[in-house]
This record gives C-alpha cells, structure tokens and sequence, in this order.
C-alpha cells in the first residue's frame, strides 16, 4: 500500500475507534434510570440522543469513505483492530468524564471532524 493509502486507513481507524468510544460512553446511560442528573434534562438527552446521530451520520461517511478509497482487506482489519482495543482505551478516562456529557461529546466532535475531513476523498 502506498502511503497515502497507509493515512486513509488511519484517518478511518481513528473515526472508528472515536464512534466506538462514543457508542461505549452512550451504553452506559441505558437504560434512563442509569443515567447521571445532567443527562435526565431535556437538555441532556438532546445532547445524549444528538451526539449518537452525529455519530452514527459520521460512521455513515466513513463507511462510503472507505469502500470508495480504501482496499476492503485493510478496511477489516483496521476496523477490526480498533473495535477490540476500544474497551481497553476507555478504562484510563475517569469515571466522571465517561458517565457525564463530556464524554459524548469529545467522541462524536471527533468523529464528526475526521467525518467533514474525508467527504473530500467521497
């Protein structure tokens, strides 16, 4: 693979390894009773209900990005790789940012960003 194609994979690693964060961070405030005070708020769960959109918009893209760009043996294996290590990488982030907003929205901000950054390559 050539380098550029290396930086693809990369950038497609990197937004799905955000979503998974994301989509791990979200699990926790389900089912409602689970969910931190901030997060009962209409406000809440239109940041909760919003951020899981933006991600899954995000993933949306980086899918179409990857068909399109990527050959589909790395497309495995780099989603692959990042979806096993996902557990692992959320264990060092206290116990406040995960279960509270920031942690949605660190993730699909992320996500979104790489998302905007590659409809260049669709």
């Amino acid at each position: 693979m050539t380098l550029d194609a290396w930086l693809r994979l990369i950038a497609f690693s990197a937004l799905v390894l955000s979503a998974a964060l994301q989509g791990l961070s979200a699990s926790g405030h389900f089912p409602s009773e689970h969910r931190a005070a901030t997060l009962r708020s209409p406000a809440g769960a239109a940041i909760l209900y919003g951020s899981i959109a933006i991600t899954f918009a995000s993933v949306v893209i980086a899918g179409m990005f990857a068909w399109r760009t990527l050959p589909w043996y790395a497309s495995i294996i780099g989603a692959g790789g990042v979806l096993l290590a996902t557990p692992l990488l959320l264990q060092p982030f206290s116990d406040s940012f995960v279960n509270g907003r920031s942690a949605l929205l660190v993730f699909s901000g992320i996500a979104a960003a790489i998302a905007l950054a590659m409809l260049r390559y669709i």
